[in-house]
């Protein structure tokens, strides 16, 4: 892996390996439908959205050095009402890079890095398609990759987007159920359009 942070893509597919347990903690949460919106801040403010009402949120582990994820920090975000989990991780760039707030050859690398990750986690990791996109307002650049792959015992609906600023890169995916196309497609407009 050359520039996307090993990391950062640890953290996040441990993450997405915790899906499993996803149908477990549905019986502890409770009222997750009046879960209020939440505002997650990433890159120092420069990568902002909001997530609608129903989201609980439930921090991942801190990484550690034993595991090469020193540094990242993460949480998940659940709806129990839709089955839509929503993961943010965010960690420094090995090697000492710094890049700019719309690096497309470091965005480039890390999109194509990420995807070859997923598919060896995933064995029916399919790639459906792959955006290069600006967010309006703060001109931080976007990679955007749409998938399917069986996780959490069901056939999902996963989009990755990808950014980066300084020496900081940030992860956030989204995993739909397969059937919740519309639902799914709707909260990844609002993720990338910063809203």
């Amino acid at each position: 892996m050359s520039l996307l942070s090993k990391k950062a893509v640890v953290l996040l597919l441990t993450a997405a390996a915790s899906l499993g347990a996803l149908n477990a903690s549905a019986a502890k949460a409770t009222a997750s439908d009046k879960a209020p919106a939440q505002v997650v801040s990433m890159l120092g403010g420069k990568f902002k959205f909001t997530l609608p009402k129903g989201f609980i949120a439930n921090p991942l582990p801190a990484g550690d050095a034993a595991t090469g994820t020193a540094g990242a920090t993460g949480t998940m975000y659940t709806n129990q009402t839709t089955k839509t989990v929503v993961i943010a991780a965010e960690n420094t760039i090995p090697g000492g890079a710094n890049v700019k707030d719309n690096d497309g050859p470091f965005l480039d690398s890390a999109a194509a890095d990420f995807a070859s990750e997923q598919a060896k986690a995933l064995p029916d990791f399919t790639k459906l398609s792959e955006k290069s996109l600006t967010q309006k307002g703060t001109g931080l650049g976007l990679r955007q990759i749409d998938s399917t792959a069986t996780q959490g015992g069901g056939k999902t609906l996963d989009t990755t987007v990808m950014a980066a600023s300084n020496t900081r890169m940030a992860i956030v995916q989204v995993i739909s159920r397969l059937s919740d196309n519309g639902g799914h497609e709707t909260l990844v407009k609002q993720i990338v359009s910063g809203k």
